[in-house]
């Protein structure tokens, strides 16, 4: 058998991406004090009069995501050996333009008692094998449906951007190399006997972090001081939390 060499791989640079924001902060202020009580009605605020429930911040930060497409293929095949049985007469079988001179089968006899003649062909049997997956993470590395994700323009400047909203937006808790081994645990299937490997490749086609804006309000009741927040969507305006 030939030693089997690593998987080839082609991957591509991970991108950052900051989405733009399609929701202005007076808008989301305004609209929070528009429903404020409909939104703590649940936290047990629905008693309280209009001006003892007041919105105190408006703070902007962005919650990554990451993004990977990829696929994999692999072509190789597997040897095997079968054993074919030949006339007694037989001196020689020809198939394929190969020759080959049958000999004696001492395991098994013709119904004479006589020893069989067979013939040893060496066949390979090709295969191939392909699966390609779209996955999303979330910053702590657990996988998401890709629908969580919203789509939106992105900032020309997005290393300024997260310069800026740094102190609050969420750090990534995977490495770059931890998230392709991730991807490629999940679709690379390489049988573990095969003979010869022709052509294999796990490839990604895309490979990003995208950083989507929240905004996170806070109310206070101002006459027991206790606090509430919520989360919008800075991208759908969709209350999140």
């Amino acid at each position: 058998m030939s030693e089997i060499p690593p998987i080839p791989e082609k991957i591509s640079k991970r991108k950052v991406i900051v989405y733009k924001s399609r929701v202005d902060p007076t808008i989301v202020k305004l609209t929070a004090e528009k429903m404020k009580h409909k939104l703590f009605a649940k936290f047990g605020f629905s008693k309280n009069k209009a001006e003892e429930i007041r919105v105190v911040s408006v703070d902007k930060y962005y919650e990554p995501y990451i993004v990977i497409d990829a696929k994999y293929n692999v072509k190789y095949f597997k040897k095997k050996v079968y054993t074919l049985g030949v006339d007694s007469e037989t001196e020689e079988v020809k198939i394929s333009e190969e020759f080959y001179k049958p000999s004696i089968d001492n395991s098994v006899s013709e119904e004479d008692g006589e020893p069989r003649k067979v013939i040893n062909v060496e066949a390979e049997m090709w295969s191939s094998y392909k699966d390609k997956a779209y996955l999303v993470f979330n910053g702590e590395g657990k996988e998401i449906p890709p629908n969580q994700v919203p789509a939106a323009p992105s900032e020309d400047h997005p290393e300024k951007i997260l310069k800026e909203f740094s102190k609050k937006t969420m750090a990534l808790q995977v490495s770059p190399q931890k998230e392709i081994e991730m991807v490629k645990a999940r679709i690379v299937k390489r049988p573990s006997d095969v003979a010869k490997i022709e052509d294999e490749i796990f490839q990604i086609s895309e490979h990003a972090v995208i950083y989507s804006p929240i905004y996170e309000i806070t109310f206070r009741n101002v006459k027991t001081s206790e606090e509430r927040l919520v989360k919008i969507d800075g991208v759908t305006a969709k209350i999140i939390s």
